[in-house]
């Protein structure tokens, strides 16, 4: 024989020792990283691309650092896509524990074309510097053949270009890396159905009963896309009054606007519709005057009512939620006198956050504070969205991937949309409906490209609007 009799030149127990002494140095010297297998959903049917993949496992597993002095690649490039992370990174893993841990675990999971041996596609997480890796490159035959056969795996790996993948794997460090990534919409949803409840005093003496509106004014908006109502002063209690100093004494109103109504010259105008009370204030002996501040509005006029026995500011108990629309808010009336009528405002989410006085009301005496009762919201919406589950509108047929869900706001985040929101339609995933109440327009755009700030930017610098966008000579 060519080779010495009296050593056995790949025998299976040298095999095993040679490996066992691998993996103790992997356990020793290396990192512990998580695995995540790609799952290729949809592919095209000719050249095989990849249209859609998710990563919903995730795997511990020990892996030397080869490039131990730093990343390898070009590392930061400025480029005329902006700026660019291009670090690689080399890591080891041992054959024989990726074979007997991950393969068994991933053989049965739908879409994954390769479960054997580590596939070029799939990503790895480098806790290190929390950030997830592709792998480009296996390389199985290096070191080449010890003792007739090989041990290790070498992973070369480039750092991960987000492009709408699922990363949903239930370990919050790996999920967290990619939650802000992608073209994210916002939808704001109709919460939970519940009832909203809240409280009230009385003002004994001098309260502001009532605002009545004398003129409406006009050209109260500020832009052609926002309105905002002019500010309401309200005269201060006079000084004769104990305690008049005191702010908490007066009262504070809040006016409300219409739009579209049409001038005597025909232009669609914005005009102030009304005054509501927030605080009817105290001790006033006569009515306090009424005037309105605002940039550009002007011409608003109005006069106060004053009486003993209104009604005093509201405490929300319970903001409620779920409210598509306004609540019918109901207060029980004094044993003789005039009945305090109110409205309650509701934020983007269906939650009340405020009722306002119409007419605070008069009569109303100490010891005998009347009930306020709130309607219940008219909603059906149920259940929680989980994140990677994909959702519908039931209107427009839309579909988008939940990034994330707070049931608190009631602010659902989509990425992969393929079409347009309606607003009012229920958004139906697996377990929850519910309604869209909001389509927010400051959808959240891919940190690796800024193409939205560089236009913006351009704008400012060149006016494309001009035939000549350098000026004109």
């Amino acid at each position: 024989m060519a080779l010495n009799p009296y050593f056995q030149q790949g025998a299976t127990s040298e095999q095993n020792l040679v490996q066992d002494l691998i993996n103790e140095q992997l356990r020793m010297y290396g990192v512990e990283v998580y695995y995540l297998p790609r799952q290729y959903v949809t592919q095209t049917t000719v050249i095989k691309e990849v249209i859609e993949s998710k990563f919903t496992n995730a795997y511990p597993l020990e892996a030397y650092v080869d490039t131990y002095d730093g990343y390898e690649g070009v590392g930061t490039l400025l480029s005329k896509f902006g700026v660019q992370e291009l670090d690689d990174l080399v890591l080891i893993i041992s054959k024989e524990r990726y074979e007997d841990y991950i393969s068994p675990l991933i053989e049965n999971i739908p879409n994954i074309e390769l479960t054997t041996r580590p596939r070029e596609g799939d990503l790895v997480y480098f806790p290190l510097g929390d950030r997830l890796f592709e792998i480009k490159f296996v390389e199985h035959e290096k070191p080449f053949y010890q003792l007739q056969k090989n041990y290790v795996y070498e992973l070369r790996c480039e750092l991960f270009r987000y492009e709408d993948e699922v990363v949903d794997v239930g370990v919050d460090a790996v999920d967290d890396t990619v939650i802000d990534k992608g073209y994210i919409q916002s939808l704001t949803l109709v919460g939970d159905a519940i009832q909203a409840t809240a409280t009230t005093g009385i003002v004994t003496e001098g309260g502001l009963r009532k605002v009545t509106l004398t003129n409406r004014g006009y050209n109260y908006v500020t832009s052609t896309s926002t309105q905002y109502p002019p500010r309401v002063a309200i005269s201060s209690v006079r000084s004769s009054i104990p305690g008049s100093t005191n702010k908490t004494y007066d009262a504070v109103g809040i006016a409300t606007l219409i739009d579209n109504l049409i001038n005597c010259d025909g232009v669609l105008d914005t005009k102030v519709q009304g005054v509501e009370i927030r605080n009817p204030g105290y001790g006033y002996s006569v009515a306090p005057g009424i005037g309105f501040i605002h940039k550009t509005g002007v011409g608003a006029a109005a006069t106060s009512e004053i009486a003993d026995g209104t009604l005093g500011i509201v405490t929300i108990t319970e903001g409620g939620s779920g409210y598509i629309t306004e609540p019918v808010v109901t207060i029980a009336g004094p044993g003789v006198g005039t009945t305090a009528t109110a409205r309650a405002v509701i934020s983007s989410a269906g939650i009340v956050t405020a009722v306002r006085w119409k007419d605070a009301g008069i009569g109303y005496t100490v010891g005998d504070t009347p009930t306020i009762t709130l309607s219940a919201p008219d909603t059906g919406a149920f259940g929680d969205y989980d994140i990677g589950e994909t959702v519908t509108g039931s209107a427009s047929s839309t579909t988008g991937i939940v990034n994330n869900w707070d049931k608190s706001t009631g602010v659902l985040e989509l990425k992969i949309v393929d079409g347009t929101w309606t607003k009012g339609e229920n958004i139906v995933g697996v377990n929850a409906t519910r309604e869209v109440r909001v389509i927010n327009t400051d959808d959240i755009v891919t940190p690796y490209a800024d193409n939205d700030n560089i236009e913006t930017a351009a704008d400012d610098i060149l006016d494309f609007s001009e035939k000549n966008p350098f000026g004109t000579p």
